[in-house]
């Protein structure tokens, strides 16, 4: 029985090596490529909150459309385009990130009971809810960190909301690479938690 394997033409064979060789070349660099550079955010050590609260006040996870619920630092072009910054990311998924950081600010007020998350073993009185709406750079020709987070309290006895309140804050951006975007949505961020803080700590006790 004649085999039906025949042997490549030499051409052939030559160019099925060439590919093999230019795609392990690639791989090699993809895999030694660098990490990219990792960005954190901050919470507001000196933050004024109105009067005090003996509330206790669990903090949910905020939520965010897709494009926001990740890891990347996201740009919006002067045309609504979506693009992310290469080489550049944030130390967590930025809802879990925004999360930390109002509990410490939260926290670094020291004017209610308690704060925590709903994994903490403790019964609140106050459930806060947020939504991350915009946490992008406004590209264009003069480039600005845009913030908003939308907000409510919600009383954990009766599950109404007692409370409602959008927060936005915009700051200039020196440039886009990811030291500055970074630096300027964390500015812009912090100028949104405090203004959160301060607004849940005076309708805290409204939950109660």
């Amino acid at each position: 029985m004649r085999s039906l394997l025949r042997p490549l033409p030499a051409r052939s064979a030559k160019a099925l090596a060439l590919a093999a060789t230019l795609l392990a070349g690639g791989c090699s660099t993809l895999a030694g490529s660098p990490p990219p550079a990792t960005y954190d955010l901050s919470a507001p050590r000196d933050v004024e909150a109105r009067g005090n609260s003996r509330a206790q006040i669990m903090v949910a996870e905020p939520t965010a459309l897709q494009a926001i619920n990740s890891d990347r630092i996201l740009v919006h072009s002067a045309n609504s385009q979506i693009s992310y910054l290469p080489a550049a990311q944030w130390a967590d998924r930025l809802p879990v990130l925004v999360q930390a950081r109002l509990i410490q600010t939260f926290e670094n007020a020291h004017r209610i009971g308690m704060v925590g998350r709903p994994d903490d073993k403790f019964t609140p009185d106050a459930l806060l809810v947020t939504e991350l709406r915009d946490f992008q750079i406004d590209a264009g020709t003069s480039p600005v960190a845009v913030v908003t987070v939308a907000a409510r309290v919600v009383s954990q006895k009766s599950g109404r909301i007692v409370a409602a309140n959008l927060f936005s804050a915009r700051v200039p951006a020196a440039g886009l690479t990811g030291q500055q975007a970074s630096a300027t949505l964390d500015q812009a961020l912090r100028k949104v938690l405090i203004e959160i803080v301060a607004w849940t700590t005076g309708k805290a006790s409204l939950a109660s």
